[in-house]
């Protein structure tokens, strides 16, 4: 069994996912082209400031390359943009450790700034939360994709229970509560 088999197909979250990847690519690509713009160099760590953020020329690239990823993510759509902005935004906020702790040293060759940590744990949970929106829940209605996935037997018995009724305006309800309606006798 593949990751891809476990994943639905063509719901209507996958716009949640394109448009999240998009909005995050496009910052991250404009944070970058400035950085570019500004003609710094790679590994300059004497605090130029983009946004309010410090960057060189390292970081300006590994954002426009970020953006253009999720941008493509965006263009894709479906489950790759939200195993993508799932990816990208668990890496943001990983960046955000560990540029906590090599602020003031020498390895912080990306010349990130409490201004980019902040950043970065605030990109991060945005992604990430695009990302898992409709696909991480403990109460993920029953019509979503992946309570269908989890739950096949009770998916089955709500399907059966809709098709079985005639369709009638009363009838046109949420699979749950037609499901309630039969179980209580309705």
């Amino acid at each position: 069994m593949e990751l891809k088999d476990e994943l639905p197909l063509d719901h209507r979250l996958a716009a949640v996912y394109r448009w999240g990847a998009a909005f995050c690519g496009i910052v991250l690509l404009v944070f970058g082209c400035l950085g570019f713009a500004d003609a710094l160099s790679p590994f300059n760590t004497d605090g130029s400031n983009i946004a309010g953020m410090s960057t060189n020329g390292t970081l300006s690239l590994i954002s426009v390359i970020v953006g253009l990823a999720l941008i493509g993510g965006g263009i894709i759509g479906g489950n790759f943009a939200s195993t993508l902005n799932m990816v990208v935004g668990a890496l943001f906020l990983l960046s955000g450790f560990v540029h906590i702790f090599i602020l003031d040293k020498g390895a912080n060759v990306l010349d990130f700034g409490m201004s980019n940590v902040i950043f970065s744990f605030a990109m991060g949970l945005v992604i990430l939360t695009f990302g898992m929106y409709g696909r991480v829940s403990s109460r993920l209605p029953h019509d979503n994709p992946y309570w269908q996935r989890r739950h096949p037997q009770e998916a089955e018995k709500e399907e059966r229970a809709r098709r079985a009724l005639p369709h009638t305006p009363a009838a046109t309800a949420s699979t749950p509560e037609i499901a309630r309606g039969m179980e209580s006798g309705q």
